[in-house]
């Protein structure tokens, strides 16, 4: 049976998000995104309050909650600073993840438990500058010596690259093999051979750790391989399908926050003696807004629930995350003309809201490769 309505601990942990956005994360958000500077305080405390490791069991330092309980809580800090949470999307679905389900015990206590308590952040690697969408074209190697592997390549668009102690590192260690010779690997920041370059200076998420990563002659011990060798690129799809949901949920959080301070400007601006939310033109846009963050909000909700009842949810992230990151745009840009000239300048929010919207439709996933997955999830 469908129930459209959220439990008292969904709503709390949205009530919980929302104070935290308001009240850490919209000071000084305008400034960060221009000077390009990481959250770091902010990251910090949203560590301390359990944003970090949320789905992660307690018995490893994590909330113990349901993906659901994830969406809401990535959704409310979208709306103010998807730069921030960016960094809890990645740590959660890309990194705790993963390592939780397919990590051994000994991988777990060492790196799950700070990672899920946010005592220290974690990476995921598999971009490589001849490897975006095609993840099978795996440059990045990792050659096995006695007791550990050497690994050597380049990682590119790393979020949370210099901020990180702990990386996931895909790496190819059979290129006989194919997608079926690549592995995963756990690297510490500050191994010898460990390079972390210049931070991009991007678009949007301007405030996001993002840095080209080069690994050269870096040892590896076998102990920290995850699962076997070859099991890297499913490794790697996997937990991609569970990202995509959180980065749709901040796809979706971007477009509320811009509508809603779309919806907020309307009622104090006015144009020919009245509020512009009394003029149908604008009316119709915030109807438009509305309805299309609703519909987006249904596949991000759907998805999640979907692996919260262990069904199988890659078909249901690919939409929820196609579609929250075209509302996403799509939203934005609506806001902004809403605004007016205002919309254009960073006072108001929703220009940084639109450039930020952007990267929705690119990272973990293009929405072309969405479109792949759902057709060939159709036509099966």
């Amino acid at each position: 049976m469908m129930n459209f309505q959220l439990t008292e601990e969904h709503l709390a942990v949205q009530e919980a998000a929302r104070e935290f956005a308001q009240m850490e994360l919209l000071p000084g958000v305008i400034d960060r995104d221009s000077e390009a500077r990481f959250p770091a305080e902010q990251v910090k405390k949203m560590g301390e309050l359990g944003f970090l490791g949320m789905m992660v069991d307690p018995s490893y330092h994590g909330g113990g909650m349901d993906t659901l309980s994830y969406v809401i809580a990535m959704e409310e800090l979208s709306k103010i600073d998807a730069s921030a949470s960016v960094a809890m999307s990645v740590n959660n679905s890309l990194v705790c993840w993963g390592l939780e389900k397919y990590g051994t015990e000994a991988q777990k206590e060492k790196y799950l438990k700070p990672l899920a308590s946010g005592e220290i952040l974690g990476a995921f690697c598999l971009s490589e500058p001849e490897a975006g969408s095609d993840a099978t074209s795996q440059r990045t190697e990792a050659v096995l010596d006695g007791d550990h592997y050497i690994l050597n390549g380049t990682k590119n668009w790393i979020t949370n690259g210099s901020s990180a102690s702990v990386y996931l590192v895909i790496a190819q260690t059979d290129h006989s093999k194919g997608h079926k010779g690549i592995s995963a690997f756990i690297v510490e920041k500050g191994w010898d051979g460990f390079v972390i370059g210049k931070k991009e200076d991007k678009m949007g998420i301007r405030g996001s750790d993002t840095h080209s990563l080069m690994f050269t002659d870096v040892k590896v011990p076998v102990e920290n391989r995850i699962g076997e060798e070859g099991f890297g690129f499913n490794f790697a799809m996997e937990t991609l399908n569970g990202g995509r949901i959180g980065i749709a949920a901040q796809a979706l959080g971007i477009a509320a926050g811009a509508y809603e301070f779309s919806l907020a400007y309307s009622k104090e601006r006015k144009a020919f003696g009245k509020p512009i939310s009394q003029h149908q033109a604008i009316q119709f846009k915030l109807a438009d807004m509305a309805t299309q963050i609703e519909a987006a909000r249904l596949l991000v909700y759907k998805a999640a629930v979907l692996k919260d009842q262990g069904e199988d949810y890659a078909h249901a992230s690919a939409m929820a995350k196609l579609y929250a990151s075209e509302v996403a745009m799509n939203v934005t840009i609506e806001a902004v003309q809403i605004h007016g000239g205002y919309g254009y300048v960073k006072e108001y929010h929703v220009e940084r809201l639109m450039r930020d919207a952007k990267i929705t439709q690119i990272y973990e996933g293009t929405s072309e490769i969405q479109k792949i997955v759902i057709s060939r999830s159709i036509l099966r």
